[in-house]
């Protein structure tokens, strides 16, 4: 095993030990719209923040199969926190993106928090050595927990015209509003950030077309590549949140399954051959997505280690693969929570927030089964991908 393996089970075992944590402070971090200090400083301490984080800067660097393996575990503890932590993780890789003197800046210390989004909102205006920010950002996953936030802006050049760019700036540059009030996904605290005259330097501003093309840089060792498309590794590891959602739903699903079934002579629901069919169904769905998403995550890690690039093909493929397996843990989630009874809509049990944070994360516009599966079936039907999302 290489160091980084070593590294990787370690910080997988800590992870595994804590999610019994993770679960029991599920509905905390539901209440206050937003994860439980706790699930932050657990996770922190197992090293899952230093995992995007190259190694140069003291970071552990792990590859895209390690940290789903850790999104995994994270998730069948706590939806929410799961999430959270896939935006911080891919977020610090993103950094990768940015000038040398920004990277030496976010990722001081050996580990980063950076929350974030695509979506250009905001305005950004040169100033003398770098540019004024404004702008309204919805959905900011992780940003009430983060160190930096990632800002997609429409840059307004001199001339008239408008390109898209990517910044990055200091949490606290921003204001944070309080209207993150969800029925899925609540202790993501995805609030609306603002900014207000924010000036941004030169160094901490990328293009958008260049971002969603360029890589991670070149590999720093054998097996160490990190050059993976931004798009590619964002659905990955996201799509990994839900699988573990549904493991954990499976597990919550076995723990309860020996009671009775109310008003029939089923005295031990396992016992029902209904039940035996839906537990295998789902057993076998949630399966099936981990290997589909394995099989992507390792093409992805494989194609950045030889220095290559995946094919516009591939990532289609990535997109439609990923859509699929998100499907089936939906699938799955969905069955495993009504055939849980009446008593499992109780706000105590952790299986009904499993199914509404599946439910609802399932509706992001990059998980959504439909059009992911729409991009595959175009090139599957030799048309072009007719997004520029891959």
């Amino acid at each position: 095993m290489t160091r980084t393996d070593i590294e990787a089970a370690s910080v997988l075992d800590a992870v595994r030990a804590v999610v019994p944590t993770l679960r029991e402070n599920g509905k905390d971090g539901e209440d206050r719209r937003w994860i439980a200090d706790e699930n932050v400083e657990v996770l922190a301490k197992a090293g899952v923040f230093r995992t995007g984080v190259p190694k140069r800067f003291g970071g552990l660097e792990f590859s895209v199969p390690q940290q789903i393996d850790l999104l995994l575990e994270i998730s069948r503890g706590c939806g929410s926190t799961g999430w959270v932590c896939e935006g911080w993780i891919t977020g610090a890789w993103m950094i990768r993106l940015f000038s040398e003197q920004a990277q030496q800046e976010v990722y001081a210390g050996g580990t980063a928090r950076v929350s974030g989004g695509f979506t250009p909102s905001g305005t950004l205006v040169p100033a003398e050595g770098g540019y004024v920010l404004n702008g309204r950002w919805r959905f900011t996953t992780g940003c009430r927990g983060a160190d930096w936030n990632l800002a997609a802006t429409n840059l307004q050049l001199p001339d008239g015209s408008v390109r898209q760019a990517l910044t990055v700036l200091p949490i606290d540059d921003l204001v944070l509003e309080d209207d993150w009030h969800t029925m899925a996904a609540a202790g993501t605290g995805s609030s609306t950030t603002v900014a207000t005259d924010v000036f941004v330097p030169e160094h901490r501003v990328v293009d958008m077309e260049e971002a969603f093309t360029t890589g991670g840089g070149s590999p720093t060792g054998p097996g160490e590549g990190r050059d993976y498309g931004l798009i590619s590794v964002v659905m990955a590891e996201s799509t990994a949140t839900l699988i573990g959602m549904a493991q954990g739903a499976y597990e919550l699903f076995l723990e309860r399954v020996h009671r009775p079934i109310s008003y029939t002579p089923w005295q031990d629901q396992a016992e029902h051959p209904l039940t035996q069919v839906q537990v295998a169904t789902a057993a076998a769905q949630i399966a099936a997505a981990r290997a589909l998403l394995a099989g992507q995550a390792d093409l992805v890690q494989r194609r950045a280690d030889a220095g290559e690039k995946l094919t516009p093909e591939e990532r289609a493929t990535l997109r439609g693969t990923c859509g699929y397996a998100v499907q089936l843990a939906k699938e799955a989630t969905h069955a495993l929570f009504t055939a849980s009874g009446a008593s499992a809509i109780q706000r105590s049990l952790p299986i009904q927030r499993f199914f509404r944070d599946v439910q609802g994360i399932s509706m992001h516009a990059m998980m959504t089964p439909d059009a992911n599966l729409e991009v595959y079936g175009r090139v599957l039907l030799g048309l072009e991908p007719n997004t520029p999302f891959l």
